[in-house]
């Protein structure tokens, strides 16, 4: 006989973000992040994102949404050792934060191209199916254009990621109708019914989707 097994608990996830907790320059980051009025992803979900680069023995990775430099951080150190991440962000003083995140964890500049840019218009510019890993943590209303362009940019075998797309519980609430919120719903649709992926909805960072491309 199968026991069902229970929901997980809301303490859960603060045991799963210091499972893995944030060293100094992460620390440091997050910081700069909180002056900067930016949010940043978990602890969680930055070590599933150095995972999933680890995995793939990533070198060439996509982020939309530099921030201070906490994702990118987590990305970089799962990276192969010659890998080079693009990220792209509106904000410049975002990115020059960033770049002091990533100096301060021992990384050549080389090993970054920080582009400042809409993500539509800049995706738009990468080379199809050249990268191994794309990840989105932007505006919630640009998620559906950056989920068409991103697969488009993934190798056979590559995988995308969206974070926080569960949005803080608004998109399981059908009384939210607001264009974000929608624009989640979309993204969710998508990634399930798209036969180019392979999905999963993972229990961090507010909602980790990802797919890889089959």
């Amino acid at each position: 006989m199968n026991t069902p097994t229970p929901a997980a608990a809301p303490a859960d996830s603060g045991f799963v973000d210091g499972y893995l907790p944030d060293d100094e320059v992460l620390s440091s980051a997050r910081a700069r992040a909180d002056d900067l009025g930016c949010s940043s992803l978990s602890a969680g979900a930055g070590a599933t994102l150095r995972f999933l680069a680890a995995t793939l023995c990533a070198k060439a990775v996509v982020e939309v949404g530099t921030g201070a430099g906490v994702s990118g951080l987590s990305l970089l150190r799962g990276m192969a050792p010659d890998g080079i991440l693009t990220s792209i962000d509106v904000e410049p003083e975002y990115q020059r934060a960033a770049r002091a995140t990533f100096r301060e964890a021992g990384f050549a500049p080389g090993r970054t191209r920080l582009i400042v840019g809409r993500a539509l218009d800049v995706l738009q510019r990468l080379t199809p199916g050249g990268y191994d890993l794309v990840f989105v943590d932007s505006a919630h209303i640009e998620y559906p254009g950056c989920y068409e362009l991103g697969v488009s940019l993934l190798r056979r075998g590559g995988i995308i990621a969206f974070h926080n797309v569960l949005a803080g519980g608004r998109v399981i609430d059908p009384s939210h109708r607001d264009p974000e919120t929608l624009a989640l719903r979309e993204v969710a649709r998508a990634f399930r019914e798209d036969e180019r992926l392979v999905p999963a909805l993972l229990p961090v960072g507010g909602g980790l989707l990802v797919a890889a491309a089959t």
